[in-house]
């Protein structure tokens, strides 16, 4: 019996160019095996880019690693929905660095299995990486290194709302220590300030962080979006320098061949004029 989950574990962990070989090769065998459903699903299977690749890849090399970034999105999003502005200043920044050093590793992960990745599909990977933080759905996918393509753009946390009626949390205070000392005398009571008014500007500092870890992503994505545009143009030149060359090479065959093909003329004359004077005599 072919099992699915079993077959695409394995062929997404092939490179990209042995991909398709493989899958047609369990599709084949699940279609002898009369599961033509099974069959249906394992020939569906989408063929991995580089950087889905690569990034399947870096999960599956380090269990330790790949869960460390799903405890690192688990946390970003919980501060997000508790409005917590310290702790999304401290995860925001650590995510930054995080996501970093993964795509680095990525990168020399694919090395090693004689890839080159290019700036422009490192940066794709970092994408896929952000994705991870903020879906759980596809940190669950890419944990088990079964990514088949790169999610959507993760813009920021917008998908997961804040608790109903949550204000930012408030840093406790340290409990006291040592001896009880007897309760002084209290002070003349000092108007209190707005609670209201606090509470709105604590929410509108932890908003901000939040926008600013929005920013910085943003500022990712579009620096990845222009080194895959500039990869893209790159690998278009390229094949126009080849068709250009292609043509340039059927040109010269093209008027070689009208040469052969007027001298080929010249000599049929010549031989019919010659048999013409042969009849004659």
């Amino acid at each position: 019996m072919v099992d699915v989950d079993a077959v695409a574990a394995e062929l997404y962990g092939l490179r990209p160019e042995e991909f398709t070989a493989a899958r047609d090769a369990h599709a084949a065998t699940a279609r002898k095996a009369g599961q033509r459903a099974e069959a249906k699903c394992i020939a569906a299977l989408r063929k991995p880019t580089l950087a889905v690749w690569a990034a399947n890849r870096l999960a599956r090399a380090d269990a330790d690693q790949a869960q460390h970034l799903l405890e690192l999105g688990r946390d970003l999003r919980e501060a997000h929905r508790t409005l917590s502005g310290q702790d999304l200043r401290k995860l925001s920044h650590q995510q930054h660095v995080v996501i970093a050093a993964m795509a680095g590793e990525a990168r020399r992960l694919a090395g090693e299995a004689g890839q080159d990745l290019s700036a422009g599909v490192q940066r794709e990977v970092e994408q896929i990486l952000r994705s991870v933080l903020a879906d759980p759905e596809v940190a669950d996918t890419w944990a088990r290194g079964v990514l088949d393509k790169t999610p959507p753009p993760a813009v920021g946390f917008a998908e997961v709302a804040p608790a109903p009626g949550t204000a930012p949390r408030p840093q406790q205070p340290e409990p006291e220590t040592g001896p009880q000392r007897q309760p002084e005398p209290e002070p003349e009571r000092k108007p209190e300030p707005d609670t209201q008014e606090a509470e709105r500007t604590s929410r509108e500092a932890a908003l901000a962080e939040e926008a600013l870890a929005l920013a910085e992503t943003e500022r990712e994505q579009a620096r990845t979006g222009l080194g895959a545009l500039d990869e893209q143009i790159a690998q278009l030149e390229e094949r126009l320098d080849r068709a250009r060359a292609e043509r340039e090479r059927l040109a010269a065959a093209v008027e070689a061949a009208e040469r052969s093909h007027q001298e080929a003329v010249r000599e049929a004359k010549r031989a019919r004029t010659a048999a013409r004077k042969a009849r004659r005599r």
